[in-house]
């Protein structure tokens, strides 16, 4: 997994592309939201259009990444999220955990 990030207004938009399945993909995303906190950025987007593939350890880093966020008064969207991680969220029931807007933009515009 690659990981780029970009900001909009005080709105940090990261995307990963590739597969999150997990081992180095998990300390990635882990220390850049960190970072993020360190320097008080505490609206975070990711935009999951580039995933081709999320695991169930890719779904256990989302769900980290999104209490580490609410444990430090954050918040935590998905954007462009892809056929089969709807289906994931799902089945899984995070659907109703997550805020997953149909575009970054829409995603950017609900923090409000």
């Amino acid at each position: 997994m690659k990981l780029t990030d970009r900001e909009i207004s005080d709105i940090v938009v990261l995307e990963p592309k590739g597969k999150i399945m997990g081992g180095p993909d998990a300390s990635l995303l882990h220390d850049k939201l960190y970072e993020l906190l360190e320097n008080e950025k505490k609206r975070i987007v990711i935009d999951l259009a580039g995933v081709e593939w999320m695991n169930s350890t890719g779904l256990g880093i989302l769900i980290s990444s999104y209490t580490t966020l609410r444990n430090n008064e954050g918040q935590l969207k998905l954007a462009n999220v892809t056929d089969k991680i709807q289906s994931l969220l799902t089945i899984t029931k995070l659907v109703t955990v997550f805020d997953a807007y149909d575009s970054v933009e829409d995603a950017v515009k609900s923090f409000g």
